[in-house]
């Protein structure tokens, strides 16, 4: 089904209905309104536009939502405190999970791990590691740390003796390396981010994506197309990729991600989905909706 503006803006917002099983958004970054308790970090990265926990909560009962991860972002670097605050106040039990960002060449980072999990019993279910760029950085704001380095390798082995998984954001260049950490630390889950940002790469690097999926423990993340398209939406030359993607990871290790924070948005990844996943069975889609990042992630439903 091919749909048009018009045709998404006419649409009732529960589009979840079609699903049989629970609709999990496996990506969704949130920012406070209130700038005075919950300030940028110097270092960040990016000031975001607001995405308050208020709005989404009344988003995400309109849409039939059933959980969500928050990733946390960027311009918070290592202040979880937004986090926290989403944790205290969700729309109901259990609702979110969610990823932390720690420097993952820091010694401490497994002890400070340790703290915000202990508060969050649960909670806490991936370390993010950004690597956006090609030149390395070992200090200063928390991304494209080397990924070859010796405390790179122990901070995923401590993540993996904690049962949380490693939430990769990267380009295709460091595929080569990320198959190297995974194959060195196999207990530890690998959350690919955005299809690898595909589109940011040579086709022997795509190659090298799908390569991962050798590995058990890598799961892909359907998100970020954009970033993986040289067209405007709805970034049809990608639906080949999202196809070997899947036939590569298979229906259970495929995750759904970025389902908007309002109408306009939540309608136009529906069709996204609808469209790049009209290949396969409605149990395949109904995994890949939440089914598989229920498990993935530890929610009982």
């Amino acid at each position: 089904m091919l749909w048009t503006r018009r045709t998404l803006l006419a649409t009732p917002l529960a589009l979840a209905a079609q699903a049989k099983g629970p609709l999990v958004d496996t990506h969704i970054h949130l920012f406070a309104d209130d700038k005075k308790s919950f300030p940028k970090h110097p270092n960040g990265t990016y000031t975001p536009p607001p995405a308050p926990l208020e709005s989404y909560v009344k988003f995400v009962k309109q849409a039939g939502i059933a959980h969500a991860i928050i990733v946390h972002p960027e311009p918070y670097q290592d202040d979880h405190r937004y986090l926290e605050y989403c944790f205290r106040n969700e729309p109901s039990k259990d609702f979110f999970k969610g990823t932390c960002l720690f420097d993952a060449c820091r010694a401490d980072t497994p002890k400070r791990i340790d703290d915000l999990m202990q508060r969050w019993p649960g909670r806490i279910r991936a370390l993010r590691v950004h690597r956006t760029n090609l030149e390395a950085l070992e200090t200063g704001a928390i991304h494209d740390r080397p990924l070859d380095s010796p405390q790179m390798l122990k901070t995923w082995q401590a993540v993996a003796d904690r049962g949380l998984a490693i939430q990769m954001h990267f380009i295709p260049a460091f595929a080569k390396q990320i198959n190297a950490l995974a194959t060195k630390v196999p207990k530890a889950p690998v959350i690919l981010d955005h299809l690898g940002r595909s589109g940011m790469g040579t086709e022997a690097e795509w190659q090298d994506i799908l390569a991962l999926a050798k590995q058990p423990q890598t799961v892909m993340k359907f998100s970020g197309i954009n970033y993986s398209s040289k067209q405007p939406w709805p970034y049809r030359d990608v639906q080949p990729r999202v196809r070997q993607a899947f036939q590569a990871f298979g229906p259970d290790r495929i995750i759904w991600g970025g389902l908007g924070m309002n109408q306009d948005e939540f309608r136009k990844a529906n069709q996204l989905f609808d469209e790049f996943f009209a290949f396969t069975t409605e149990a395949n889609r109904d995994k890949i909706r939440g089914g598989n990042a229920l498990r993935i992630y530890g929610w009982k439903s």
